[in-house]
């Protein structure tokens, strides 16, 4: 038997047991030592809103979902399975899908391809968030290809844990210099750590001439005013991570602007971002800020609510204190 969370209504959760699930053909069975929250994701099925504009969203949701920023242990292989074997330390790089049981459980089955080999000697903190670190690394794929980044001031708007990635990212592909943006004091001290030179409120610059400009920049809020902070300050290319729920402006002083956007879930950019962690270049652990059991769920996301907390990283083994 094994533990695992479900939704059952807004702001109501139940861990319940059920049986261990077995591997088919093609997948594997993943024995789950953390999964971090995704804020975007649990901050909305917590308030029973879909995700995107214009979703459905039906309650009781999937069991364990919508856990999926995981990295465990693999237990099990199902036919068919190469390359992977019992005991291989692996992360999640992409969701099981939201109709399949998710990671907010002890062990869950995902497709072989959907899983990688992570490195040893790392916390579970610094590995679960690796499907967030694919990610961010999409978008810096293709501004890398625009060559958009090396040398260049760089700006990124929004320091949750998109944005923390994101900075140093642009660190790791030679930003000449990476300035952050972001109305919490905590995440802008994070993100100077990290490595951002400069770190500030957006408001300081509401109209001011003053304001930094940049020859490229990251968005990862998705708001309007975000991404129009971002516009009327960047020279050539614009990044959009952040989800977009309004239209923006694009006006005639953008014209020689380049915007690029998130294409899609990305085995090449999972291996990118595994890369950047082995090489030292990218810190996932810095992005969770508590630790706690699956049972403790509703007081996780309330620390998210109040931006007490950059993640979670919920422990499906840990005892209920």
């Amino acid at each position: 038997m094994m533990k695992i969370l479900q939704i059952m209504a807004p702001q109501e959760t139940v861990v319940r047991e059920v049986d261990i699930p077995q591997p088919g053909a093609g997948e594997v069975l993943m024995r789950v030592n953390a999964v971090t929250t995704c804020p975007q994701w649990d901050l909305h099925l917590w308030h029973n809103e879909p995700m995107f504009a214009g979703g459905t969203l039906e309650l009781p949701y999937t069991p364990g979902q919508p856990g999926h920023e995981a990295t465990g242990v693999i237990e099990a292989v199902g036919e068919g399975v190469e390359g992977l074997a019992p005991g291989d330390r692996v992360s999640a790089w992409r969701d099981p899908g939201h109709n399949l049981p998710g990671c907010y459980a002890q062990y869950v089955v995902h497709r072989a391809e959907n899983v990688i080999r992570v490195p040893g000697g790392l916390s579970d903190e610094a590995l679960a968030p690796v499907e967030l670190a694919m990610c961010v690394g999409t978008v810096f794929r293709m501004l890398k290809s625009m060559d958009a980044i090396r040398g260049r001031s760089f700006g990124v708007s929004g320091l949750g844990p998109a944005g923390l990635v994101a900075l140093q990212m642009a660190r790791a592909e030679g930003a000449g210099e990476v300035i952050g943006f972001d109305l919490n004091p905590g995440r802008r001290a994070v993100a100077c750590r990290l490595g951002a030179k400069t770190c500030h409120d957006p408001r300081e610059f509401a109209e001011d001439a003053a304001s930094p400009r940049f020859e490229t920049s990251v968005d990862c809020v998705g708001a309007k005013g975000s991404v129009e902070f971002l516009m009327d300050r960047t020279n050539d290319a614009v990044g959009l991570f952040g989800v977009q729920r309004e239209d923006y402006t694009y006006r005639p002083r953008h014209n020689r602007l380049r915007l690029c956007g998130y294409k899609g879930h990305c085995r090449e950019s999972a291996e990118y971002a595994v890369d950047l962690i082995r090489r030292g270049q990218l810190d996932l652990a810095p992005l969770t800020t508590h630790r706690l059991p699956l049972e403790r769920y509703a007081e996780g996301i309330a620390l998210l609510e109040k931006q007490q907390a950059i993640k979670i990283c919920f422990l499906p083994w840990a005892e209920q204190t």
